[in-house]
């Protein structure tokens, strides 16, 4: 399994409303991509103060390397990506993806 991990710097004056229609959004994919076998998302809770400003993230699991290939060329996945990196300071330079093999 793959956990594709990306931490989000939002713009801070981006209503909560969008954060939530974003992540909503998001999480849907799960019902339209073969192969994600979870979604999660939320504010980094780490009592450690180093998130480095990434203070939002999510997590999705996907069953093999493949299908996490098939969710980043997913149309559906672009179009949330697109919002992501508008609504995210700096555009690109405001998130990070890390993904592990679990």
């Amino acid at each position: 399994m793959i956990l594709h991990c990306v931490f989000l710097r939002l713009k801070s004056a981006l209503p909560l409303a969008e954060k939530h229609s974003i992540f909503e959004a998001l999480s849907a994919l799960q019902t339209v991509i073969p192969g994600i076998v979870s979604i999660k998302f939320g504010p980094n809770v780490s009592p450690e103060g180093l998130s480095g400003g990434f203070q939002d993230g999510f997590a999705v699991t996907f069953e093999t390397a493949d299908a996490r290939d098939a969710y980043l060329i997913h149309p559906d996945h672009k179009a949330v990506g697109e919002r992501i990196v508008a609504a995210c300071d700096g555009g690109l330079a405001g998130l990070l993806v890390f993904d592990l093999e679990v």
